[in-house]
């Protein structure tokens, strides 16, 4: 008898959990995915497939990825000394002096400038100072849109650069103060690194990003002086005698296929890096004392360094270059040198520049190659045509898109949704080819704004698209890119997204026109993405360097 008592509760068991595993089949096969994954969100939203006709795309070279076609007017950087003499001359320098607080030396090296009563010829003279990106303001430079009468970027290879577009520019002074370009690594990442290779330098990081035993950030080339450093150098490493050999190619085409960040702005770069998606990344020595929630990080310079060389730029009159003439040397002074060293540079005085003269032709065929090299995206462009859209936002939006266009390379994969209650997929992801261009311009003519808005069940769709795409294709980087005035009340919440969104990594930059800018920067700062206000007129300016970063 004791043994059927234990059949009959090892039976009850097996019955038991029998019917917990049909109940489980049935709740899969039947009632659906689990409403906390990207297919239980996807199945309750109203998604529905639009047709529309093409659009016209220009495709003249001189429309094509020219970002100086789309810069603001310059009052977008008032300056950070005005000039305070009618006799004066005005100077564009990198941010990183021309700010405030640490990173303010110019600026108060020109505000004591002008209070110094300076003569020249008779007259009191001033200089206007504007703290503009050195990237930046060499597009206002070789464009003509805006010329300066001095030119103080963050390192030579800009000074180059103009040159080689036809601009006059004379370089007046190598140093104004210095300053190293430099890796940053983990303690236990350097240690690593040494231990293998010895040291530490350009070639080791290169040859550790190709071989994978390194996840390394840096930033686009085509704005930060520190990541166009970083692209000079790592092509010198593969081949010093030519820079655009197919040697060089070659290597860098291997080392950029693993490289997982190229970072729109330094901030996104040193996110990444804290939540530990990097092991590294590309700074300049000045930023790096002055950020101590990075400390952790040790730095090991490379590459050119920055020494903020000053250029004249143009056919300056003989009194236009005494000012300048008078300022450098004013700036040289022991007090402002002491002042500049106090705000973090000056230091690594002791370092060398690892690679040698780079003329600017070969600067900007590098720029052309490492777009070109950039291992492709599948990219979904969100775009919010909810009533509250209507009018001056939307039509901001649409002219984002379309001038926008012009910075995405031929071979990343693109789609197009917009929300407003329900989700219309416009455009389904698609080689960026001629075809798939002039779709996605007339899909983007065709929005109008009306109804609610669910930007989450938007976002929901447009990952779905992205994670099929990639079941084809595994080895694309998926990007969002999500243009909305940032208000939701219709649909899904963040809440029942946000888990989805951090485990497939995708990251989201969002664009806000007329927005609740917070709530964008919610949805961006899960995988530290960037957040783009567009109601500044630089929007298509900020968004051709985002695309240029990305794509």
């Amino acid at each position: 008898m004791p043994n059927e008592n234990n059949n009959k509760v090892i039976l009850k068991i097996i019955g038991a959990a029998v019917g917990v595993f049909i109940l489980v089949y049935l709740a899969i096969t039947i009632i659906g995915p689990d409403e906390r994954s990207l297919d239980g969100v996807v199945k309750d939203i109203n998604v529905n497939t639009v047709s529309h006709p093409m659009g016209h795309v220009d495709v003249s070279p001189d429309r094509k990825n020219s970002l100086s076609e789309d810069l603001p007017d310059i009052s977008k950087y008032p300056p950070q000394v005005d000039s305070s003499t009618p006799t004066y001359i005005e100077i564009f320098s990198s941010t990183e002096k021309a700010g405030s607080g640490a990173d303010g030396w110019l600026t108060e090296v020109a505000r004591d400038f002008n209070d110094a009563g300076i003569m020249i010829d008779g007259k009191q003279v001033s200089v206007r100072l504007r703290g503009i990106p050195s990237g930046e303001a060499a597009d206002y430079i070789t464009s003509g849109k805006y010329l300066p009468d001095a030119y103080t970027p963050s390192n030579e290879l800009w000074g180059e650069l103009i040159i080689s577009r036809g601009v006059k520019a004379e370089l007046v002074e190598e140093r104004l103060a210095g300053n190293v370009a430099g890796v940053l690594l983990t303690k236990s990442k350097k240690d690593e690194l040494v231990n293998k290779h010895g040291a530490v330098n350009t070639r080791t990081i290169t040859d550790a990003v190709a071989n994978k035993e390194l996840a390394m950030g840096y930033t686009n080339p085509f704005a930060s002086s520190t990541g166009l450093n970083f692209l000079i150098s790592t092509l010198y490493t593969f081949d010093s005698s030519n820079l655009l050999s197919d040697k060089a190619k070659a290597g860098f085409e291997g080392f950029q296929a693993n490289i997982p960040v190229v970072a729109y702005t330094t901030l996104q770069m040193r996110e990444s890096a804290k939540s530990g998606a990097l092991d590294g990344f590309v700074l300049e020595y000045q930023t790096y004392v002055n950020t101590p929630d990075i400390g952790y990080y040790e730095f090991t310079p490379f590459g050119f360094r920055h020494d903020s060389p000053m250029y004249a730029i143009g056919e300056l009159s003989a009194e236009e270059r005494k000012i300048l003439d008078e300022f450098v040397e004013f700036s040289q002074q022991e007090k402002y040198q002491n002042l500049a060293t106090e705000y973090g540079f000056n230091g690594f005085d002791e370092y060398q520049s690892e690679t040698g003269p780079v003329s600017g032709d070969v600067i900007i065929q590098a720029q052309k190659l490492w777009k070109e090299k950039k291992k492709p995206i599948c990219a979904v462009f969100v775009a919010d045509v909810s009533g509250s859209m209507m009018g001056e936002p939307l039509n901001n939006l649409k002219d984002s898109l379309l001038k926008g266009q012009y910075y995405i390379g031929e071979d990343n994969m693109i789609g197009l949704i917009s929300y407003s209650n329900d989700v219309n997929i416009d455009l389904p992801i698609a080689r960026f080819d001629l075809n798939q261009r002039a779709s996605f311009v007339g899909a983007v003519n065709d929005l109008q704004a009306v109804g609610g808005t669910a930007t989450f069940d938007g976002i929901a769709v447009a990952m779905k698209m992205i994670e099929d795409q990639r079941a084809v294709d595994p080895d694309l980087r998926p990007v969002l890119f999500v243009l909305s005035d940032g208000e939701t009340n219709e649909g899904h919440s963040l809440s029942d997204i946000e888990d989805i969104v951090e485990d497939l990594g995708i990251p989201i930059y969002t664009i806000g026109y007329n927005a609740n800018l917070p709530a964008l920067q919610a949805i961006s700062s899960i995988n530290e993405a960037a957040s783009i206000n567009a109601d500044n007129d630089d929007v298509v300016y900020r968004l051709g360097n985002l695309f240029n970063a990305e794509m």
